[in-house]
């Protein structure tokens, strides 16, 4: 099980695992072992996640989300696989516990008149620099 807070968690059957060869240092090492890990989470399809949950995780513009709903998480910055495995997992739980809370709706709110009257008075001395500027200058 993945605890993500006192009331969920994801079973191990959820989450499937494939291990590549990483790219980048190692030497001659790096060619034979498959350190780095791709992580894959159905969240369209996984019975444990709650409605909402599931619609606020859709929702998310992530390009790790295909468009059949499997968030795809690659872990490869570290070199050994166990490492890099729980790095995987760490980031999923990060992703989840984001979208765990509901986001605040906006209350729409209308500008006062003294903030209105301020920024029409803006505009106009704005407006009064820049004539000035474009006047000719009198001869003495």
């Amino acid at each position: 099980m993945l605890t993500i807070s006192r009331t969920l968690a994801l079973p191990e059957s959820e989450l499937v695992e494939r291990f590549l060869r990483a790219d980048g240092p190692g030497g001659q090492h790096v060619n034979r072992t498959e350190s780095a890990v791709e992580l894959r989470f159905d969240v369209a399809r996984s019975p444990t996640l709650p409605e909402a949950l599931r619609d606020r995780l859709l929702a998310r513009r992530d390009r790790r989300l295909t468009d059949d709903g499997v968030l795809v998480i690659q872990a490869r910055r570290f070199r050994d696989q166990a490492r890099n495995r729980d790095d995987a997992r760490e980031r999923l739980v990060e992703i989840v516990r984001g979208v765990l809370v509901p986001p605040k709706k906006r209350v729409a709110t209308r500008p006062t008149r003294a903030s209105k009257e301020r920024r029409l008075a803006g505009k106009q001395q704005r407006s009064r620099v820049k004539q000035n500027r474009s006047r000719k200058p009198e001869h003495e």
